[in-house]
């Protein structure tokens, strides 16, 4: 098994449960000792998604949203972000800065943001279907703690 521990967790899509989100990466991620700034990056990815999913996977209804942490060997956090909502027709466009089908409210940069804090993001979406957003982030191990 290449996975030394994961949880998962499923949740309606509520714009309150954002917050829960960004707690429950935070908390599983705690394990592998991150300094304060990669708990923030993580926490800031994490949020992007969640957001993501809220507004466009889900913009007239509410559904639910599934996630996944695993750490990996080798110090690897992976997080994967679902939603069964509206999906999205052109995955190269979406992940494009400052595009956005959300209105003048939103920046068109969740993608862009979420890609800046993690060392690796894959997104899949299929319209009708949803979109899944797996994020991977190494954490250095800290001097005298391997």
């Amino acid at each position: 098994m290449n996975e030394t521990n994961y949880i998962k967790l499923e949740f309606p899509s509520k714009s309150c449960n954002e917050a829960f989100a960004r707690t429950a990466a935070a908390a599983f991620a705690a394990q592998l000792d991150p300094t304060l700034e990669e708990l923030g990056d993580i926490k800031t990815a994490v949020s992007e998604a969640v957001t993501n999913a809220i507004v466009h996977g889900y913009p007239d209804t509410l559904g639910r949203i599934a996630m996944r942490f695993r750490i990996i060997k080798g110090n690897t956090l992976e997080i994967s972000i679902r939603d069964w909502g509206k999906g999205i027709a052109d995955v190269q466009q979406a992940m494009t800065p400052l595009y956005t089908t959300g209105g003048e409210e939103r920046s068109g940069m969740g993608f862009t943001i979420m890609g800046s804090f993690m060392d690796k993001l894959r997104v899949r979406s299929s319209p009708g279907k949803g979109t899944t957003v797996v994020m991977q982030r190494f954490i250095s191990p800290r001097q005298g703690k391997r």
